[in-house]
């Protein structure tokens, strides 16, 4: 049995997108954006009280380059991961992980337009720095594009997913529209079926209530 602890829009649509791809069985259990996270039956799955929280073989995963490649080593799907050994599996292995360094950003972006509501807690001055930093990411992704259709030479996998989902969050406070390798990119694999299937449902409280959130000056 696999359940995937959600919230849509979050961190956790990564791992989601990832088990819609490699085709398995599973369920999820979905959670709402607030302080039911630090509830007491949550924080028995995930200690930090945040999602993803992923059940399977008997135990309790999180943090969500772990679970990518567990899974992709788990069920070992053509394509998705890159085995140690491969020729690809350090690049593999950094764009995983550097989806972390976006969401990281993403994250203080959420916080300042979504999360206070007071705007005596907001800050124009983090807003605009936590997007430039956003913009630099995107330029890193960009360079790593030219030439190519994918991050990686061997093509479409988990660590497209990785850094796309991170996008999905990111764009709603830096466009990437002045980054065409990347637009590009992006297009292709939010075409994907599995990236579909992991937006949120039809009736799910979404964490972003519009698709871009303006600049914030105070």
């Amino acid at each position: 049995m696999i359940r995937l602890h959600h919230v849509p829009q979050s961190r956790s649509m990564r791992t989601l997108w990832l088990l819609h791809e490699l085709g398995v069985e599973f369920e999820v259990q979905e959670w709402p954006f607030d302080k039911t996270l630090r509830s007491k039956d949550y924080l028995a799955l995930n200690p930090a009280g945040r999602v993803p929280a992923l059940e399977i073989d008997g135990r309790v995963m999180w943090e969500t380059g772990a679970i990518t490649e567990y899974l992709c080593e788990r069920f070992s799907q053509p394509g998705l991961g890159r085995a140690p050994g491969d020729a690809e599996r350090a690049d593999w292995l950094i764009w995983v992980h550097f989806a972390e360094t976006l969401s990281q950003h993403g994250a203080a972006l959420t916080q300042q337009h979504v999360a206070l509501y007071d705007d005596a807690m907001r800050s124009a001055i983090v807003m605009k720095l936590e997007a430039k930093r956003v913009e630099k990411c995107y330029g890193a992704v960009e360079a790593r594009l030219t030439g190519r259709e994918h991050l990686l030479d061997g093509g479409f996998s988990a660590a497209d997913i990785s850094v796309g989902q991170a996008i999905y969050m990111t764009r709603h406070f830096a466009r990437i529209e002045p980054f065409g390798g990347l637009t590009g990119w992006y297009a292709r694999i939010t075409d994907r079926p599995a990236f579909k299937a992991a937006l949120p449902k039809e009736g799910s409280k979404r964490l972003y209530s519009q698709e871009f959130y303006e600049p914030w000056d105070g």
